[in-house]
């Protein structure tokens, strides 16, 4: 059966090669098997029949039976429309087509007993139908029919060469009668048991042809419980297989570095969720396999300090660290921290970004060779084939969804026995992504604030309160506080009329004018030099504010920073609001989110601004965030292309993807390899996926 699946696609009768190639084109239809996995995206009830009278106020679409008695051309301002009269026993209505008047008035016949199907409209108590689908009633009870018929994903290109829904749904009975339905089961016989799942066979047939609402929902089950079964069958395997075969260092010794600073030197106490962290990373290196484990932890939840806990476990076994950031000025705040924190250990640590000086790179280059320099912080410039380490035994990578698969990989090249593996993260994942995308990575969760820590208070204000909100921020900078001010956008853009930062400074400069204030500005159009001289005024306390674009959304730390304020918030998604919030609130002092917005905004905007001003929860923000934008769009443009599922849907089928990953783990657990006689089926279909370039080749 499966190499008849594999056939071209034009080979199916009433496909050809013209239609082929627009398929193929249009929604990636090369073989007869992309096409069975071509789902209906929605379905309409195909049952009923209306009389014309009846059309007062009916759903959209609507099907009738009649006959068409004219046809005639009328001429309108730009081109010709052709007109059909269409006439049952109860009245008379009119069917138009804009497009394609050849072919139609071709294909219409008259007096024809016919089946008409589409949307209707009333104009001067004439009902019309635009482009109907249009079938002889001789016909209209032959095919596959079923109560429930299935619409389509198309495109424009499609719809205008005549490849309807229709089309597709011919295609698709065609191709059940010459596979005569006979589809291969994936799934072993005890797994459909337990589950009571449809067969394969079954849920295939009542996916494109439902037989009723329940058969249906069984068949939708089925295959997304199958789609979701498969990429976590895929996730798990190739953490067992890294755990077994991929050979790490053991750091067997927790030795003096570790000792010395967790006895003597740390800044503050650890908490729970911290210390529970730092033994699961002590747990993994001290194994010989490679660590591959995400960190999660909200905006300052104290994840530098596990970092560099985890760093002094690779020095105590002779090894070096490195971390890589995705912007200098993250690099440089990991670098002061670090220093900060390794200040009395005599450790030597070095930054490497693309502004350091061609002399010093030599100096780190060297000493990262003789094994001298034992923690190197850096951006992309890490990944250049000159930076070579003696012994690389952890890399920890910050925010990683910024960086591409490829850059990842090149940092474990550097060594013969690749290092162990951190991937820090401030973004909160809700738990079925993370399942979803990190599913081969063990993840670890900082779900506690360090104490003394007191909530950030988010209110959502409108611009016309500004002048209440310019007394506030007076208020704070004479309590000694210092203010974020962040807006959207640098230059000023035709289509959007929202405030840009160099309007916004200059008001601000003439509402706060010196000696009395001093302003800071920061954006990505700045050199790194500049932007780091005015970082250093602000956290040196020279300036009071600081007007920024997102440059500071992560990573930026200044205790004395105490109001964050968000120009046209409603520009912002949810998590970057939910970071931008996190430059604020590290001191002791309360702090403050103020969102200014206009008061035109849209339900989902609204819905942004209700849960900042509810919630200081990053993980409730994060699934918030998923439920409005979906998951393509919440890991950015490195990932894209993650999570193409064919009928499930991350967000929405979140119970059947915990099922499936139960089931998952459960198999695997008693037969990894799937070598057993109940598991061939599932082994074929397994190293058939497996060959595909879907979700698992992207994953870290």
């Amino acid at each position: 059966m499966s190499n008849l699946l594999q056939t071209p696609i034009e080979y199916l009768k009433g496909v050809g090669p013209n239609r082929g190639d627009l398929l193929r084109k249009e929604l990636g239809i090369r073989f007869y098997e992309d096409l069975i996995q071509h789902y209906p995206n929605r379905y309409i009830d195909r049952t009923r029949y209306y009389k014309i009278r009846e059309l007062q106020n009916q759903p959209a679409e609507v099907q009738l039976i009649g006959k068409i008695i004219n046809i005639k051309m009328v001429e309108q301002k730009r081109g010709k429309r052709l007109v059909a009269t269409f006439v049952d026993e109860t009245g008379q209505m009119e069917l138009v087509w804009f497009q394609g008047h050849k072919w139609i008035k071709d294909s219409l016949q008259l007096n024809v007993p016919i089946v008409i199907f589409g949307k209707c409209t009333s104009y001067n108590h004439v009902f019309t139908m635009s482009h109907p689908e249009i079938e002889l009633f001789s016909e209209h009870n032959k095919g596959l029919r079923s109560a429930l018929q299935p619409v389509y994903p198309s495109t424009e290109t499609l719809t205008n060469r005549g490849i309807s829904s229709r089309v597709v749904s011919k295609m698709m009975q065609q191709l059940f009668l010459e596979t005569q339905n006979l589809f291969s089961e994936t799934l072993p016989t005890y797994l459909i048991s337990d589950l009571r799942l449809m067969s394969k066979k079954e849920a295939l047939f009542n996916i494109h042809f439902p037989t009723s609402n329940d058969a249906l929902a069984r068949a939708q089950f089925r295959l997304k419980f199958e789609e979701l079964f498969f990429i976590q069958l895929q996730l798990i395997t190739k953490n067992l297989i890294r755990k077994h075969k991929i050979k790490g260092h053991a750091f067997s010794q927790v030795g003096e570095y570790f000792n010395e600073f967790f006895q003597n030197h740390l800044p503050f106490e650890l908490t729970n969720a911290q210390k529970r962290v730092i033994k699961e990373i002590r747990n993994d290196m001290g194994n010989p396999a490679q660590m591959n484990r995400l960190l999660q932890g909200d905006v300052g939840s104290g994840k530098t300090i596990v970092a560099f806990m985890s760093m002094l476990l690779a020095l105590d076994n002779g090894f070096q660290a490195c971390l890589m950031a995705p912007t200098e000025i993250l690099a440089n705040q990991h670098f002061f921290g670090l220093n900060e924190l390794a200040k009395d250990l005599n450790i030597n640590i070095k930054i490497l970004t693309g502004s350091t000086k061609t002399s010093e790179r030599k100096i780190i280059h060297d000493a990262l060779e003789d094994g001298s320099l034992h923690i190197i912080i850096g951006t992309h410039a890490l990944l250049e084939d000159k930076v070579q380490f003696k012994n690389l035994g952890l890399a920890i990578i910050d925010e990683q969804h910024r960086f591409g698969v490829e850059q990842r990989s090149k940092l474990w090249q550097k060594n013969t026995i690749p290092p162990h593996v951190l991937v820090m993260t401030a973004t909160p994942i809700p738990r079925t992504l993370a399942m979803s995308l990190y599913g081969d990575l063990d993840i670890s969760v900082i779900d506690e604030l360090p104490p003394g820590r007191k909530p950030i208070q988010t209110v959502h204000r409108f611009d016309s309160n500004r002048l209440k909100v310019w007394k506030f921020i007076r208020d704070e900078i004479a309590k000694g506080r210092q203010i974020y001010i962040v807006y959207p956008l640098i230059q000023e853009s035709e289509k959007m009329d929202f405030k840009d930062l160099m309007d916004g400074y200059e008001s601000i400069s003439r509402d706060f004018p010196l000696p009395q204030y001093a302003i800071s500005i920061l954006h990505g159009k700045m050199k790194p030099a500049d932007k780091d001289t005015e970082m250093k005024r602000f956290a040196e306390g020279k300036t009071n504010i600081m007007v920024a674009t997102t440059v500071i959304e992560v990573g930026v730390n200044i205790p004395n920073a105490s109001v964050m304020i968000i120009e046209s918030a409603e520009r912002f998604g949810l998590s970057q609001l939910h970071q931008l919030r996190g430059r604020v609130g590290r001191g002791a002092e309360q702090s403050y989110c103020i969102l200014m917005t206009s008061h035109k905004l849209s339900s989902d905007s609204k819905t942004r601004m209700d849960t900042m001003c509810q919630t200081n929860d990053g993980f409730e923000i994060a699934e918030v965030d998923l439920k409005l934008r979906g998951p393509g769009d919440l890991m950015g443009k490195q990932q894209s292309g993650v999570l193409q599922l064919q009928i499930a849907d991350i967000v929405r089928d979140k119970e059947i993807l915990l099922v499936a990953r139960h089931e998952a783990m459960k198999l695997l657990k008693a037969d990894a390899p799937m070598e057993k006689p109940e598991h061939a089926a599932l082994r074929t279909a397994f190293i058939a996926l497996s060959k595909k370039k879907n979700i698992w080749n992207y994953i870290s």
